[in-house]
């Protein structure tokens, strides 16, 4: 994230106590806005799961808050579904019953994104209105809220990949469709940590480079590539495939890598490939974050990042474990949407180990 820089000064302007008061306000309703967004996340998770996510073969962003309401409308949308490849390839027969739960899965995933739509649209306007954000926010506050509007659309964008020639959904659409949810996330979370490090009393000043916001930012970067590849896992069902650890078909770097032509296709359309990249970016991730805790404590001015970058460790650590249980479980249920869930904590901790970098030392 690049520097957010918002007018703090005090002359001719709201009082210290004031932008403390309106700060505080902003940061509990993006804090509850994060939570909804987690529950989004492993809904989704859910959804994919139950292979639900095909089940509501139109996109009505108003109109489908209604769902069917009788026995007619079920019929009719068991009908709509009846028509694509997946119902005719793979759930030929379905009775109304079978189709109802996986309809709800879906409706109920659609539902919670406009949830969090209005969560966020209705109170900043109504913060807005009162004068309660500080004018260099609110065009933060506005591209959080075109990011929402793009996750929709790229939503429809992935479940229209499999309503025609597919049985599923295009692995690329739902990687992209993770990865923009865990991008929301960090950004609304991002701005929430720096509303609590900048105290209302300190006035704008020149961009600030911790020892280690680059390395941390570096991290960022790399945990979401992870999540990009832990989409391809999960849309090309990897997980059900090469269930062992630490090796993986016999190996630590199984032959059959690179078989599929032209070669780059092996990263995105193989499932021991793809398998493979996820595992060596989860060490890679691990290998770094202790790398930065043991910097931090070796550095007697880094000593307040310490706290925070053994919570990071943490939580790399225990996202790893979850990974591998559910590799050796062959995705159970509740463990594959821990490990979708908390991911989550993973980012957040990565996020307020970059803002504390970048943010707390600025304002001291």
């Amino acid at each position: 994230m690049s520097d957010v820089s918002f007018d703090t000064s005090l002359h001719a302007g709201p009082s210290s106590e004031k932008i403390a008061r309106d700060r505080r306000a902003i940061r509990i309703w993006l804090y509850a806005v994060c939570l909804l967004i987690l529950a989004m996340i492993v809904v989704g998770g859910a959804t994919r799961l139950t292979d639900s996510g095909l089940s509501i073969t139109e996109w009505e962003p108003i109109h489908g808050v209604i769902p069917p309401l009788s026995v007619a409308e079920w019929e009719e949308e068991l009908e709509k579904y009846r028509q694509i490849p997946e119902y005719q390839l793979v759930n030929k027969g379905m009775s109304l019953g079978e189709f109802q739960f996986i309809y709800w899965w879906e409706w109920g995933h659609r539902l919670l994104g406009r949830v969090i739509g209005l969560a966020f649209f209705v109170p900043l306007v109504w913060l807005w209105a009162r004068g309660r954000v500080e004018s260099g926010l609110i065009p933060w506050l506005i591209g959080g809220f075109a990011l929402g509007g793009m996750q929709g659309v790229i939503g429809w964008w992935m479940v229209a990949s499999g309503l025609v020639d597919r049985v599923d959904v295009s692995q690329y659409r739902l990687a992209t469709h993770l990865t923009l949810a865990c991008l929301i996330f960090a950004y609304l979370f991002g701005l929430a940590r720096y509303l609590a490090l900048i105290p209302a009393t300190v006035p704008r000043r020149p961009a600030f480079r911790g020892p280690y916001t680059g390395a941390a930012a570096a991290l960022i970067a790399l945990l979401f590539v992870q999540v990009f590849l832990g989409g391809l896992v999960a849309g090309l069902k990897a997980g059900l495939s090469f269930n062992t650890w630490p090796l993986m078909d016999g190996a630590f770097i199984p032959s059959g890598l690179w078989t599929m032509a032209p070669v780059w296709l092996n990263h995105f359309e193989s499932a021991l490939t793809v398998q493979f990249q996820h595992r060596m970016t989860a060490y890679a991730l691990a290998i770094a974050a202790v790398w930065l805790w043991v910097s931090v404590m070796r550095n007697p001015a880094a000593r307040h990042l310490s706290a925070v970058a053994l919570a990071l460790v943490l939580v790399i650590f225990i996202q790893m474990a979850i990974g591998i249980a559910t590799l050796l479980g062959q995705v159970p249920f509740w463990l594959a949407l821990a490990h979708q869930g908390f991911i989550v904590a993973v980012i957040a901790a990565c996020i307020e180990f970059w803002t504390r970098t970048r943010f707390a030392a600025r304002a001291a």
